[in-house]
């Protein structure tokens, strides 16, 4: 078995801390807290602790059980590995372990493989189990994660990845060694047939399984405490003496850092799985017909306000934001987050998969808040550029599976500030602008309040661009104009009457497709109205969209942008 398997950590999980004989017993401890568990009721709950919300460690068997619907699992049997290409031996012969490993767990290897359904979805299903080597990857178990790949690829549906693993198994050397790159590939001709694939992480996943097939796949889910990475601490500190944070490579400081897209508690995990698998699951024909078109695109029919009045509505708290639009009109929804570079997750971009009446939709925009403390949180809507390396990497991922794009913009600005500079904003706001002119999926953006500069067109090159009654779109903020050409701020209403930043000088310029109608008096003050008006402007966007060919919506979004600015492109 390999020698990278960590040893537990503070405030990390653990195995139980009753041995398999005493499985039966009516009590036992908790691995995380320690207190005694009543088996009947920790059983009931699926195997965590009511007190601290460790999870223990489950067979391959069990998580079968718990995630597919009953009566779904359909074995897939792997091809015929060699069983000790080395004529391995230690202080044991590698035979004799195998043997008494298959004898202990009933499994033939690490990995068990099944077709089956999650809430209705088809799936099928790779499930690593600690208990056989360590979870160790050698030749049976690459074999077998190969042969999951290749029958989600026959079957044309979702692969489901459940890793538990120490790394790579020693005793069958370079051979064990191949199956990261036989794994690899495997997923990548997953990704060139538009299928979806998931990690669901457990407690422990190391070495070659994590710098493999583990973070390779669309999404990646752990559980709680679960502790995933390439070298473990025992490793890590051994060798290089580096003392290490607390929590070091459990789940919460992988979703710190982008590295994972969610940390959800095992009695979430059959919904959240369901909700992913809907999202990629095609929409009915006849998707959409029903809604009628509430855009405006006459800029005679639009109401003129001040310039300065509309910007102070643009702004207003009590506008609805990103996620109260997802939670009015999306029938569900998992957040997607970081972008997997170790830079951490940007809270001011939020993205993620949902379905829209039936229809999967990847949205992704710009989050501000309602208060103080919420603001804060998402730093004042403006992103860094974790943010945009985040929507660029889900906007890649709606190419993939095929899906459209939303996008609602509300910002300031990106952030300006020293690290964002570091980091490259600059660098990261262009290849998201160039990105979005390059998807070959429908794009819809609808501008909900600000539309700040080029921290807002990163999220807005689109094959409709939308803009609510109230918003505004422009190159600089007013108050960010007068400073600079009036020499005071005290001029931004001047300011934001000679950019242009209403709905109608932009529809006017043909920067917007169409404004949608907000509430009398503005979104404010009923933001539910006003979201349904949001929802069936993108509704209705995407129903003229989803039936144009991938080539032919790219070819038109380029043309639009292209002709801005020529003398024969003034629209009336």
């Amino acid at each position: 078995m390999t020698s990278t398997v960590p040893a537990p950590v503070r405030g990390a999980t653990a195995a139980p801390a009753v041995p398999a004989a005493a499985a039966d017993a009516e009590w036992l401890t908790c691995g995380g807290c320690r207190v005694l568990l009543y088996r009947k009721r920790f059983d009931r709950l699926l195997g965590v602790c009511p007190e601290c919300g460790w999870h223990s460690r489950l067979t391959a068997g069990q998580r079968l059980d718990g995630l597919l619907d009953p009566g779904s699992a359909r074995a897939v049997t792997p091809a015929e590995s060699v069983h000790d290409p080395l004529g391995f031996t230690d202080l044991v012969d590698y035979p004799g372990r195998l043997s008494r490993a298959r004898e202990s767990t009933g499994l033939a290897d690490a990995v068990r493989v099944v077709r089956g359904r999650i809430q209705g979805h088809p799936v099928v299903m790779a499930v690593m189990d600690f208990r056989f080597l360590g979870g160790s990857l050698g030749v049976a178990a690459g074999e077998a994660v190969t042969a999951a790949a290749e029958a989600a690829l026959a079957d044309s549906c979702a692969l489901l990845i459940v890793t538990a693993s120490g790394g790579a198994r020693m005793q069958e050397g370079a051979l064990a060694l191949m199956q990261m790159a036989k794994t690899a590939n495997a997923l990548r001709a997953l990704d060139e047939a538009g299928l979806l694939t998931v990690t669901l992480v457990t407690d422990p996943t190391y070495g070659g399984v994590a710098a493999s097939f583990a973070t390779l796949t669309d999404v990646i889910i752990a559980e709680p405490g679960a502790r995933m990475g390439f070298a473990g601490p025992r490793v890590i500190a051994q060798t290089i003496r580096q003392e290490l944070p607390p929590g070091f490579q459990t789940a919460e400081f992988l979703l710190a850092r982008g590295l994972v897209d969610g940390v959800r508690a095992r009695g979430e995990l059959p919904w959240v799985l369901g909700q992913l698998l809907a999202a990629a699951a095609p929409a009915p024909a006849d998707w959409g017909g029903g809604v009628v078109d509430v855009v405006l695109r006459d800029p005679a029919t639009l109401v003129r306000r001040p310039p300065a009045e509309v910007v102070r509505l643009a702004r207003h708290l009590d506008r609805p934001t990103l996620t109260d639009h997802l939670t009015e009109w999306l029938d569900g929804f998992v957040e997607l987050r970081g972008a997997r570079d170790g830079a951490g997750d940007c809270r001011a971009v939020l993205g993620g998969l949902g379905v829209l009446d039936g229809l999967p939709v990847m949205v992704i925009g710009h989050q501000k808040g309602h208060s103080t403390e919420e603001l804060v949180r998402h730093s004042f809507g403006m992103p860094s550029p974790a943010g945009y390396r985040k929507a660029a990497r889900l906007m890649r991922l709606a190419a993939k599976l095929r899906v459209p794009v939303v996008t609602l913009v509300d910002t300031a600005g990106a952030h300006p500030g020293l690290e964002a500079e570091e980091q490259g904003q600059a660098v990261a706001i262009a290849e998201s602008i160039a990105l979005m002119g390059s998807l070959p999926v429908p794009v819809v953006t609808v501008i909900t309040g600000e539309g700040g500069s080029g921290g807002a067109l990163a999220l807005g090159v689109a094959d409709r661009v939308l803009l609510t009654e109230h918003g505004t779109y422009s190159v600089i903020s007013p108050e960010g104009c007068a400073a600079i050409l009036w020499r005071s701020p005290e001029r931004a209403g001047d300011a934001a009457a000679a950019l242009g930043v209403d709905a109608g000088s932009l529809l006017r310029l043909g920067v917007v497709d169409g404004v949608v109608p907000e509430p009398p008096g503005g979104a404010h003050l009923d933001p539910a109205r006003a979201s349904r008006l949001v929802r069936d402007a993108v509704v209705v966007a995407l129903r003229e969209l989803r039936t144009s060919e991938g080539p032919a919506l790219v070819a038109t979004r380029r043309a639009r942008f292209r002709r801005f600015g020529l003398t024969n492109d003034r629209r009336p």
